[in-house]
């Protein structure tokens, strides 16, 4: 199935490509959850108006990317959860929180769907998040998990 995808999807492209899915992936997963629409003729005039959006949010170059990296590498993130007596989390942490830790902390602004969790925190501690800045530019954010 052709579909237009409206956000980044890891592993398959970026805001405004028309990539071609499993009707499955698509039907049950990308147009629920608002990643991508269904290809249509005049869905290609949609395209241009995404891309235009996605130009206006999005680091245009590395050089912007590098200065932001350096930003996030000088940050310490700290975030206070609730937990419980062994130090297990009543729920995780999700990628909006550390979006938003980041910026309490005093860090760049940084769109909640650019981090990526290896996996889902649902302990105290120090865990690593990665930020993607730039196709060719990341950075490990180190994320510490404090009891509230």
């Amino acid at each position: 199935m052709k579909i237009i995808l409206t956000h980044e999807v890891s592993g398959l492209g970026t805001a405004g490509d028309v990539v071609d899915v499993k009707d499955g992936y698509a039907r049950n997963y990308l147009v629920p959850r608002g990643f991508a629409i269904r290809w249509t003729k005049g869905g290609e005039q949609d395209v241009a108006q995404i891309r235009r959006a996605r130009k206006i949010h999005e680091i245009a170059t590395i050089e912007q990317a590098n200065e932001v990296k350096a930003k996030l590498e000088a940050v310490k993130v700290r975030l206070a959860v609730r937990s419980g007596d062994a130090g297990r989390l009543f729920g995780s942490v999700t990628q909006a929180d550390v979006a938003s830790a980041i910026e309490t902390a005093g860090g760049p602004k940084v769109d909640k769907r650019r981090v990526e969790l290896g996996s889902p925190i649902k302990t105290l501690g120090a865990h690593e998040a990665t930020v993607r800045l730039h196709p060719e530019v990341s950075v490990k954010v180190n994320v510490e998990v404090v009891a509230a």
